[in-house]
């Protein structure tokens, strides 16, 4: 089977999102073949370079997401006038005008013919970067919010407002001036497999227009949700149109897509929300690398019984003032307690963060001397993985009794995984996908309450037979659902289940002319060089032309 995977700020770079669940999952696929399709973020991305790629990755494609140069593409009257109606009927879904009189399945059908009508347009004309920064795009974008029945929010946008929707909207539709929808591009997988919603998986959405391709979505973080997370600085009417864009697109995404795998409850029910059917839904945990915490998981030693550890990225979302908070508690009933906190800051604003972090520890616990001749010592510390004490990352798990979760936002916490690969007991908030993932092998407490959180803390400081039990749940239950084994088993049965039932788009001939429908079987791929070939029109059965099977010598001579 050909596999296009899509990718956002992630796999095959070295730095971004998704990078080793998507390494791990073509790695274990080793049977089909891949095509990557990746979008970067950034240009320090893109010189970082890529992960070392496997032989079963035959095609790597990339295009920048986060600039596009002007493509000179010069409209004529006709061209201009597609453009104006295709981005306005956009603009006026995402307004909402009109809205009060028409059913959700009628607004769906207009932001699909907009969004479809402007990818065509793209393809005719080749490209839209022009179109989608001229003034024209903002006149639209002006009278589709001052339109009758646009939303209270839309009509109060004022001028900046639209040049930063319009600049948000030409970035978040630029994969549709790309060219990779031809039959030798994505129109010859037989499977695009979109690693997130929004720019990326919109490549895979015209393929499914252009060329009949089947779309698998998974996401470990719905794009609606981060919208809501990251914007909370733009003013109303930039938040509420840039939501209803997303919102739409990713109901187009859900509907248009074979099957939709979230990597959590939560993310599901998110895309519920969105509109995405229940029956396509399949959740798939990430699949996560268990070696690197094995010895320390089957160790018999106990770690020190009076230490608790936090591990992670050091950001305002982990709430590390409400942990220093909870465990000045804990000191008042565990006087021997100590609290290593094991991380790096995630970029200058977790770099502020820390250094208010170290302060409030600072001012909560002075340093201690055991004895008048005795240097004083603080019980709360700042590490980082690497150095002596903690030079990996599963010796920062070790170091302590109890893994410790604070946050107030968490999609899926990865940590707390890591922390259940070791064995460990946890205490963590009730937020995102937590309690899923805990399933009963750790203390749950509201986020943001840090006298519930130091009960639960010192209930396990006190009852080493307990934080034994739990912790050894937790590993079983690690190694049952998020081990990278079970996450390429669950795809390949997804892939297989997908294009079982896709209708065939190609068809090869022998030399009599008879179809030979198993020549290109979904399952197997066969080393070696070979026919592929993909085009329009066919037999009444299939949608493709007929291909002749060409024989090794014939091939090696073309």
């Amino acid at each position: 089977m050909r596999i296009g995977l899509l990718t956002e700020g992630g796999y095959p770079y070295v730095s971004g999102d998704a990078r080793f669940w998507c390494d791990r999952l073509v790695r274990g696929l080793g049977q089909h073949e891949f095509d990557l399709y990746a979008l970067s973020r950034s240009e320090r991305q893109e010189d970082e370079g890529w992960l070392p790629l496997p032989p079963q990755v035959s095609r790597v494609r990339t295009a920048p997401l986060w600039t596009a140069r002007d493509d000179g593409v010069g409209y004529g009257r006709r061209a201009r006038r597609r453009f104006a109606e295709c981005y306005g009927e956009l603009a006026a879904v995402i307004c909402g005008s009109g809205a009060s009189t028409e059913t959700p399945t009628v607004e769906a059908d207009r932001f699909r013919n907009a969004l479809y009508g402007l990818a065509e347009l793209a393809r005719d004309e080749g490209g839209l970067v022009g179109a989608l920064r001229s003034e024209g795009a903002v006149r639209a974008l002006e009278r589709a919010c001052r339109a009758p029945g646009a939303l209270r929010t839309a009509r109060e946008a004022r001028v900046p407002d639209l040049l930063t929707v319009a600049t948000h909207l030409e970035r978040a539709l630029r994969p549709l001036s790309l060219d990779w929808y031809e039959d030798d591009g994505l129109g010859a997988v037989d499977l695009c497999h979109a690693t997130s919603g929004g720019p990326a998986a919109l490549p895979a959405l015209l393929a499914r227009h252009f060329s009949g391709v089947p779309l698998l979505l998974t996401e470990y973080g719905v794009r609606l949700r981060t919208h809501y997370l990251a914007a909370t600085d733009a003013p109303p009417a930039v938040r509420s149109l840039l939501a209803a864009f997303q919102g739409r697109l990713a109901t187009e995404i859900y509907d248009r897509a074979a099957v939709v795998t979230p990597g959590n409850a939560h993310a599901r029910r998110w895309q519920e929300r969105c509109g995405a059917d229940r029956a396509k839904i399949r959740t798939v945990y990430p699949g996560m690398d268990a070696s690197p915490f094995a010895e320390v998981g089957e160790s018999t030693e106990g770690a020190d019984p009076n230490t608790l550890v936090w591990v992670g990225r050091v950001e305002p979302a982990k709430d590390l003032v409400s942990l220093l908070h909870a465990f000045a508690e804990i000191r008042k009933d565990e006087s021997k307690a100590r609290l290593r906190i094991v991380g790096i800051p995630a970029g200058p604003e977790g770099e502020a963060y820390l250094g208010h972090c170290r302060a409030l520890a600072a001012q909560l616990f002075p340093d201690e001397a055991e004895g008048p001749h005795s240097v004083g010592d603080n019980p709360v510390s700042f590490e980082e993985i690497g150095g002596p004490e903690l030079p990996t990352l599963a010796d920062a798990y070790a170091a302590g009794a109890v893994t410790l979760l604070s946050s107030v936002v968490e999609g899926f916490p990865v940590g707390l995984v890591e922390a259940m690969f070791c064995g460990r007991a946890t205490v963590s908030t009730d937020v995102g996908a937590v309690v899923e993932i805990i399933g009963g092998t750790g203390l749950v407490v509201p986020p943001r309450n840090p006298r519930a959180f130091a009960e639960a803390c010192v209930a396990l400081l006190r009852d080493p037979e307990r934080r034994a039990r739990l912790g050894a749940a937790a590993r079983a239950r690690a190694l049952e659902l998020f081990t990278v084994e079970q996450n390429v088993t669950a795809f390949h049965g997804i892939y297989l289940e997908i294009v079982s039932r896709t209708p065939v788009r190609r068809v090869v001939l022998d030399g009599a002319g008879e179809p030979r429908p198993f020549a290109a079987p979904a399952e197997a791929h066969v080393p070696g060089r070979y026919t592929r070939v993909v085009a329009r029109g066919g037999p009444s059965w299939a949608d493709g032309t007929p291909v002749r099977a060409t024989t090794p010598a014939a091939e090696g001579a073309r």
